[in-house]
């Protein structure tokens, strides 16, 4: 069985786990290739017991698992693979700091997008695995364009018309009733557009409504 496209971390301690740079270094490895405690002690240069501990609780998070086991003269050591070809931490695996607040439901708020922005990564990465395993494309629409305002007010008037819009147009489509209907989480996201006088590569970034 191949390893999954992605696998959503919603458990903290598994999140733990991950967030470990020794382990994400044993990981990233695993994900190219399976290997034993011994082959990536020698590539990482780390002494196999310590390897052994790490794959250990890779393996109890759910992030690595058994592929088979190799036996040399008197001695079996076992091979491991990754899990998944990517890992995501969802929001809910940080626990109460992971909910929305008040500012996070403002709409003009930054906590607000970056909410929505995990939110919408965490749930399309949860139905791509669920539509992978049942083998069924899954349905998505993205619309995606770029609008330089004049001004301040020329940006809140947009808003309030594309509010009325959506608002409009979800009262129209929205149906309660008809049997085979399904529904669908509709996110419109606008921010500044990044700029070649805008740094990237900062080791953190310090956010503040």
């Amino acid at each position: 069985m191949s390893a999954l496209a992605l696998q959503i971390i919603r458990n903290p301690e598994s999140a733990a786990v991950l967030l470990d740079s020794r382990r994400q270094a044993l990981l990233h490895l695993l994900q190219s290739k399976p290997n034993t405690a011994t082959g990536l002690g020698r590539i990482l240069e780390i002494p196999r017991q310590k390897v052994n501990y790490h794959l250990h609780e890779l393996e109890r998070a759910g992030l690595i698992e058994e592929v088979e086991t190799k036996r040399k003269g008197n001695v079996s050591e076992r091979i491991v693979r990754a899990c998944a070809t990517q890992y995501l931490i969802s929001p809910e695996a940080l626990g109460q700091l992971g909910q929305d607040s008040a500012t996070q439901r403002d709409r003009f708020s930054i906590a607000f997008l970056i909410s929505a922005a995990s939110r919408i990564i965490r749930d399309v990465g949860m139905l791509s695995v669920l539509a992978a395993k049942a083998r069924k494309r899954l349905s998505t629409l993205t619309i995606e364009t770029e609008i330089r305002f004049a001004t301040a007010d020329d940006r809140a008037r947009f808003a309030d018309e594309l509010t009325n819009f959506v608002a409009a147009q979800a009262a129209k489509y929205h149906d309660e009733k008809t049997a085979g209907g399904r529904a669908f989480r509709l996110t419109i996201a606008a921010y500044p557009q990044i700029t070649k006088e805008h740094p990237t590569n900062n080791d953190s970034i310090n956010i503040e409504d």
